[in-house]
């Protein structure tokens, strides 16, 4: 099975390929000649030239399906937009009675505390599922969402309300990056099934080297910025405008490798928690793409 650029993904992969999963040709000692003896031996469909059979290991648990991908993404994002919404007005009310300046200090003075605490709450989850393997505890992949719906209401209202000329419908230019999220995301799905795009390894390669270039250039930035260096690259004119283009494509190219690879889960049989790390994994890409959205949006939309 290829890697997925997104780090959760790839931990799911890894912790579900052992044979009482998946059998990527890993044979259980004496299951294959018991299983000749009983006439019950059947090919592994995942068998490479030179690899044994094997007769996958009986589970305590289901094994996943689709259907169990969709329910445990559609609670996972239920939690991160229920916790937006909130949010959002939270930050939206602060300070009816004031006006003005005053009434913007306010608004900023509640929004910053709830990014911040819900970007690091939210990274340090997914570290801890990450190198924890944990990716399948639904506990952490809600707390996840949660932490996320923290970051996503109040980063939504800063680039929606402060980041934006006077005048911009708030209301319209997140519609814009909700919407512009979900065509992302469905194109890509349909891009998959038809085979438009293969995911092959040389493909795979090429998004992670992408990927690894952007953080890089995030990373300089942000130490360079510690000094009173500006790269550009997050300051709205041309070349953030066009970082931002590529951080999209490389979350929507990113969406088949994650695709590919809860395809092959599904197919090997891995157990049924599994479909709560895809979940999380299809979460994280999908939050990435709907910020680098909006962010291109409040730059078109600045003074």
């Amino acid at each position: 099975m290829r890697e997925s650029s997104n780090p959760v993904m790839r931990g799911v992969i890894r912790d579900n390929q052992p044979a009482p999963y998946a059998g990527f040709g890993q044979a259980i000692p004496g299951a294959q000649q018991a299983a000749w003896s009983a006439g019950q031996q059947q090919a592994n469909p995942y068998q490479q030239p030179g690899q044994q059979d094997f007769v996958q290991a009986p589970t305590s648990s289901r094994q996943i399906t689709i259907d169990d991908v969709v329910m445990k993404t559609g609670m996972t994002l239920a939690v991160l937009i229920a916790v937006a919404v909130a949010v959002y007005a939270a930050i939206a009310t602060r300070g009816a009675d004031l006006v003005g300046t005053a009434q913007t200090n306010a608004q900023v003075a509640l929004a910053m505390p709830l990014l911040l605490v819900g970007s690091i709450g939210g990274l340090v989850l997914v570290l801890i599922a990450s190198f924890g393997r944990k990716q399948d505890n639904p506990a952490i992949v809600l707390a996840y969402a949660a932490f996320q719906g923290l970051f996503v209401g109040s980063i939504s209202f800063v680039f929606a309300n402060l980041a934006v000329a006077e005048g911009t419908s708030a209301g319209a230019m997140i519609g814009q990056a909700v919407l512009g999220t979900i065509g992302v995301f469905v194109g890509m799905l349909i891009v998959y099934k038809v085979g438009a795009i293969r995911v092959t390894p040389r493909f795979t390669r090429m998004l992670m080297a992408g990927m690894v270039g952007v953080l890089v250039l995030v990373l300089g930035n942000l130490v360079l910025g510690l000094f009173g260096v500006d790269m550009g690259i997050r300051s709205g004119g041309p070349i953030a405008i066009i970082f931002s283009l590529v951080c999209i494509a490389l979350a929507a190219f990113s969406f088949l490798l994650d695709f590919d690879a809860a395809d092959k889960l599904v197919k090997a049989g891995a157990p049924e928690k599994a479909a709560w790390g895809v979940a999380l994994g299809l979460t994280v890409t999908l939050v990435w793409l709907y910020v680098e959205i909006l962010r291109l949006l409040s730059y078109l939309n600045s003074d």
